[in-house]
């Protein structure tokens, strides 16, 4: 069961390395703020996995207030994305 829940915490990880390479190479905004939501499923992704392998259920409550943060994170990015696409208005 070990093996399990390393090889699923490597794939976790490699997906979010993969994730840097498209915040890095873009090409659009559109793609980096998907990155952003993705880096919070993964991260939440990570923190439950090692909550059900180490029985912490401490990490169960600090992975829902990451996928919060993410989303919210989201939402201000499209906002400020938004305003700077119409010059700038509010």
């Amino acid at each position: 069961m070990e093996a399990f829940f390393i090889t699923v915490c490597l794939f976790l990880l490699l997906n979010i390395c993969l994730g840097l390479v498209r915040v890095w190479r873009g090409p659009t905004v559109a793609d980096r703020l998907l990155t952003t939501q993705l880096f919070g499923t993964t991260g939440m992704a990570v923190l439950i996995i090692l909550a059900g392998y180490l029985g912490e259920l401490t990490l169960l409550n600090v992975a829902i207030t990451f996928n919060v943060l993410a989303i919210l994170l989201v939402i201000c990015l499209v906002q400020v994305w938004k305003s700077g696409a119409k010059g700038g208005e509010a």
